[in-house]
């Protein structure tokens, strides 16, 4: 299947999700929104539990592509303001999507699909499934990933020590998953990373 087919797909996946539980969601429906045939959507993705991982994992590397982004922003210097700008992303787009914010907290409701974290054994896997059959990041797995993405993008010359640096990038992640299990007060999420980050990473 062309990647522009996949994506409708997706998408209409996604907007399905939006208007009732996934358990309400029907292939058929799915396939029909996207203008190709049910066969063609299994095809694709194996089945509804294959269209499920797939989706998530489409939203989870648009969380990530966001991330980065946050972090390539402002020049060279300012690191302070980049973990801003990217706590401010985790902390809307969890607001924004069901889905990221299951997989930051890992809070899946009732309406959401909830695929199982671990890999789908590989005789059970449609090729072009094979990355998102892939084990899904667990709420650690993105501290991590977040937290190491922030440590390459920042550690420039001149560069506060690796380790300490490292630390205030998690900081930073675990101060944003707090604000999406918690909404901050007046000065968001951005005066708290501010306030709390060491004044060298200004710099």
């Amino acid at each position: 299947m062309v990647p522009a087919a996949r994506e409708s797909l997706l998408n209409a996946a996604y907007l399905a999700l939006e208007r009732r539980p996934w358990s309400a969601v029907r292939m058929v429906d799915v396939a029909a929104a996207a203008g190709v045939s049910r066969q063609t959507l299994y095809n694709e993705f194996g089945s509804k539990e294959g269209l499920a991982r797939a989706l998530v994992r489409r939203e989870a590397d648009g969380y990530l592509a966001g991330v980065e982004r946050a972090l390539a922003g402002g020049g060279p210097g300012a690191r302070r303001d980049r973990l801003t700008a990217t706590a401010e992303w985790t902390v809307s787009v969890a607001r924004d999507n069901a889905l990221v914010r299951a997989m930051l907290t890992g809070c899946w409701s009732e309406r959401l699909p909830a695929p199982p974290l671990t890999a789908v054994p590989s005789s059970s896997v449609v090729p072009a499934q094979r990355r998102a059959d892939g084990p899904l990041p667990s709420p650690r797995d993105f501290v991590a990933l977040v937290r190491d993405r922030a440590v390459a993008a920042l550690n420039g010359d001149p560069s506060p020590d690796t380790v300490d640096l490292a630390r205030s990038c998690e900081l930073a992640v675990r101060l944003a998953l707090s604000c999406v299990a918690a909404p901050p007060g007046s000065g968001g999420v951005a005066e708290l990373v501010r306030t709390v980050l060491p004044r060298q990473l200004a710099s």
